[in-house]
């Protein structure tokens, strides 16, 4: 296969032999690689045989993954979150349905970030490569893309690099989600709050008026109310600001002593920089993606990114194992997550993101749900998600049973303490004791 020429096109590809050649370093090699593209136009390349296919018998899952494009990272991350965690449940007895034992094979596209890529490529997955489940594309716009046309024909999704409640606000059947939606990317850092019994907590939430961000801040000031917490200060600013010196004096003004919000990595990493810089004393700062960055850390040092949390989806050094299962009543299956780091590290090369993680998370969910229907029918697979309660080493899931969306998965929240990111919440997935509130920030 290494020595064929690149494929060009979209490379379709069973997943239960190894194919050496399917990843390789690119750059600084933290990232697995896709071949590129040989000539040969959109039809599908040559499916790789099985090894020793004599009797077995297969349940096919199908998807597109962005192998070209502005979602070109996410994608190749993804694709081999899929491929590690297949070939653990073919080494791992596979998948046991109405007395039968069957394997996993994944045959994907490449649908290049493309919207109509991916409703051209669903279709063509369900009415001719006949595929027994799917796995949505990355991103949330891509996923309620396909999923326009997954439920149509009553088929399975599962959605595991999209975050948008709307996918799930639209009536959608047959959509199952496995990352924890928008609406909670700041509950866990509420939770927390809740947790210290602090009774002097006055929050203001200040966020990029943008789509994802004002969901997250909307939904972050109704929970925070929930929990009897006074939300002081809330405002939005133009997308692309880098200058919070009047919105930040005014927010200070309220009396609030924790700040909440961001948007992206540069606005985060400058209302940070910036409130510290005006001498705003804050027990508590969780911002969206900025401080998940070591960037962030490298750029404003110790002094200001000490204490500083965020909100993110899986981290390497999260605790989950049986035992957390056990504790929480839940099912726990698949590896633990030190094995995963070392299975796509020797399959992939380099660290895995959360959108690795959470597309191999995707494919134990749908192994368990398959195993409880007892069936391959759509219908019973999707009763059955309504029915488990499972933990993997991304995390606790359970779906809302009318709509689909993910309501277990926990949002971590990690912590910059002596230049490392750790990992403060939930208890059972914590690496690391909490600082509250930082003495940088909140002088004794």
């Amino acid at each position: 296969m290494a020595s064929k020429a690149l494929l060009v096109g979209v490379a379709v590809v069973i997943l239960v032999v190894i194919v050496a050649a399917v990843f390789m370093r690119g750059g600084g090699g933290a990232a697995p690689q896709q071949q590129a593209p040989a000539a040969g136009g959109e039809a599908a390349g040559e499916a790789q045989q099985p090894a020793g296919g004599g009797g077995e018998e297969y349940i096919t899952i199908g998807g597109t993954v962005s192998l070209q494009g502005k979602y070109a990272h996410e994608g190749k991350m993804g694709l081999c979150g899929f491929q590690v965690a297949i070939d653990w449940v073919n080494e791992n007895g596979g998948v046991k349905v109405g007395g039968k034992t069957y394997k996993l094979r994944y045959v994907y596209y490449d649908d290049k970030s493309s919207k109509d890529e991916v409703q051209k490529l669903y279709t063509k997955l369900i009415t001719e490569d006949k595929v027994d489940f799917l796995m949505a594309p990355y991103s949330s716009s891509l996923t309620l893309a396909a999923v326009a046309i997954t439920d149509q024909y009553n088929k399975i999704l599962l959605s595991w690099g999209g975050a948008s409640d709307k996918i799930f606000e639209k009536g959608y059947r047959y959509v199952v989600q496995v990352l924890s939606p928008a609406s909670r990317y700041l509950a866990s850092a509420i939770d927390f709050l809740a947790s210290t019994g602090d009774k002097d907590i006055k929050i203001a939430i200040i966020y990029e008026n943008a789509a994802f961000a004002a969901t997250v801040a909307e939904a972050a000031k109704k929970y925070a109310e929930e929990k009897g917490f006074q939300v002081v200060f809330y405002q939005s600013y133009p997308k692309g600001a880098t200058e919070f010196a009047q919105i930040i004096t005014k927010a200070k003004q309220s009396g609030a002593n924790v700040l909440l919000g961001g948007g992206h990595f540069q606005d985060g990493l400058q209302l940070v920089k910036q409130a510290h810089d005006l001498g705003w004393r804050l027990k508590f700062i969780s911002i969206l993606v900025a401080p998940t960055l070591p960037d962030f850390y490298k750029e404003l040092g110790g002094e200001i990114a000490e204490g500083v949390t965020a909100p993110s989806q899986w981290e390497a050094g999260a605790k989950y194992s049986p035992e957390a299962a056990q504790k929480m009543g839940f099912e726990w299956y698949g590896f633990t997550g030190d094995e995963f780091l070392k299975r796509f590290r020797e399959k992939c090369g380099g660290d895995p993101s959360y959108h690795a993680a959470s597309a191999a998370a995707a494919v134990f969910y749908l192994v368990k749900a398959i195993e409880k229907a007892g069936s391959l029918d759509s219908d019973k697979v999707r009763e059955a998600f309504n029915q488990l309660k499972l933990m993997t080493f991304f995390g606790p899931l359970q779906i809302d049973p009318e709509t689909g969306k993910q309501v277990a998965h926990p949002m971590l929240l990690v912590q910059w303490q002596n230049g490392e990111k750790v990992i403060i919440w939930p208890p059972e997935a914590a690496n690391a004791e909490p600082v509250y509130p930082p003495n940088n920030w909140w002088p004794q």
